[in-house]
């Protein structure tokens, strides 16, 4: 019986340290809710830029901010077409869905497109902008143009 009955000393002494315990589990429980709220802020950009490369192997779509920062990107190639597909323009149109879907998170709503190349993409993947609720401003075409182009061969002599 007498090893039943507990002091007072030995009963707060075991009080103290549970309130330690729960103390230090409070604190590290305050720490991972601040490392949980330091999350990285998204930058909201209202105007952007829109670069779509089109060749016949191939189309490419890039989202970009009005400086040039690259906000999304997608080819046909990456969603798993193979082959003559790539350049075809059902692939546009789900290129131009998935960079949509990577950029929604940025708020983009209006765009200036420059389209580069002579694919079949071109038209489909501008109207699948236009149709995702981006606004286009402007539809510029940079295809590279030679003014005379590169030197012709040597004429063959038979």
């Amino acid at each position: 019986m007498a090893e039943e009955i507990k002091t007072t000393e030995e009963i707060l002494a075991e009080e103290s340290t549970e309130v330690e315990v729960a103390d230090t589990q409070a604190v590290e429980a305050v720490e991972v809710e601040a490392k949980k709220k330091k999350k990285k802020l998204k930058r909201q950009i209202s105007k952007g830029q829109a670069h779509i490369k089109c060749t016949y192997n191939n189309t490419m779509v890039m989202i970009s901010d009005a400086n040039g920062g690259m906000l999304g990107w997608s080819s046909s190639g990456l969603l798993g077409f193979k082959g003559a597909k790539k350049a075809t323009p059902y692939a546009a149109t789900q290129v131009v869905h998935d960079v949509a879907e990577k950029v929604k998170k940025y708020g983009v709503h209006e765009l200036d497109v420059f389209v580069k190349g002579v694919g079949s993409g071109r038209e489909s993947s501008i109207r699948t902008l236009a149709n995702k609720g981006f606004e286009l401003t402007a539809i510029k075409d940079v295809t590279p143009i030679p003014h005379n182009g590169c030197r012709a061969k040597k004429p063959r002599r038979v």
